[in-house]
């Protein structure tokens, strides 16, 4: 199994276009080695990478795909994308879904929650829907889909308390995780971009994993109020942040995974510099920093 991290950053991607904060002054500026990232989504193939899934589609998703030749059609007119899976309805995971109305079709691989929003709350998938055909896939955690030639996948829900945006979203399922299995090695991924609290039942979903791509959103809890940008601490807004009791690095840093890796940054986070005392903390404790661009062999 192959994995191609599109995007890496949270929403508003980095630097976020509003921001000044050091990390956004650092990328914008060159004075600190970091680089510059777009809002969170990766791809998937079996080893023959001749057909590709997406989970979540970014607004971003036009010049991922572009940066990716494994996505581009193969002649002018059929593309190598089979369907998108859906971890939430958060607008930085599926506005990109409007950007790919010129298909024949879209399949679209989501809990009824998430239908639900994205279809009466948002709107976006009855937008769609007027331009190209939309297949829904319902996604029931637990349940082991086939998903193409060699690859299966299977959802769990990440309980979240996050204030719900659109009325008529369900508690469960409005967030899932998915690990993903090539179905030939047995090997999986565990792609968890946002959590807002690592119970010990999520952190049993992770086990056997071979490698992890999770929320790396904030590195402290009070991230964004002390930097005067927001009032919202990151696990108001849904996610662990990494450091602190409780935080993520503590909890994976003892998992035996073979690559733990931090996706889904804010631009507000100091591990987005590459000499910041933040990210030397990861790297000791073996957990890396996703990049636009990184792939995964599986």
């Amino acid at each position: 199994m192959w994995v191609r991290v599109l995007g890496s950053a949270a929403g508003g991607g980095f630097p976020q276009w509003n921001c000044a904060c050091p990390q956004c002054r650092a990328v914008r500026n060159g004075s600190r080695p970091c680089t510059p990232r777009s809002q969170s989504s990766i791809a998937i193939s079996s080893n023959d990478r001749q057909q590709w899934f997406l989970i979540n589609a970014s607004p971003d998703i036009q010049s991922q795909i572009e940066s990716f030749p494994g996505l581009h059609p193969d002649d002018g007119s059929v593309g190598r994308l089979q369907a998108v899976l859906l971890t939430d309805a958060e607008l930085d995971h599926t506005l990109g879904l409007l950007l790919m109305r010129e298909g024949r079709g879209l399949e679209v691989h989501a809990t009824e929650s998430v239908y639900e929003t994205l279809s009466t709350g948002t709107g976006i998938l009855r937008t769609l829907e007027a331009y190209c055909p939309v297949t829904w896939r319902p996604v029931i955690p637990g349940a082991e889909v086939l998903l193409g030639e060699g690859l299966s996948y299977s959802a769990f829900d990440v309980p979240t308390e996050k204030r719900v945006r659109f009325p008529g979203a369900a508690s469960e399922g409005r967030v899932v995780g998915y690990r993903v299995t090539d179905t030939t090695s047995g090997r999986s991924l565990v792609y968890l971009p946002c959590v807002q609290q690592l119970t010990p039942d999520l952190l049993e979903e992770l086990t056997g994993s071979s490698a992890l791509l999770v929320d790396g959103t904030c590195w402290h809890d009070d991230e964004m109020p002390s930097l005067g940008l927001a009032s919202k601490t990151s696990r108001d807004m849904g996610h662990v942040p990494i450091s602190g009791p409780g935080g993520s690095l503590e909890l994976l840093s003892p998992l035996p995974i073979d690559r733990k890796i931090y996706t889904h940054i804010n631009n507000t986070n100091p591990i987005l510099l590459d000499d910041s005392p933040e990210r030397m903390d990861l790297h000791r404790h073996g957990l890396e920093v996703a990049v636009d661009g990184l792939e995964i062999e599986i």
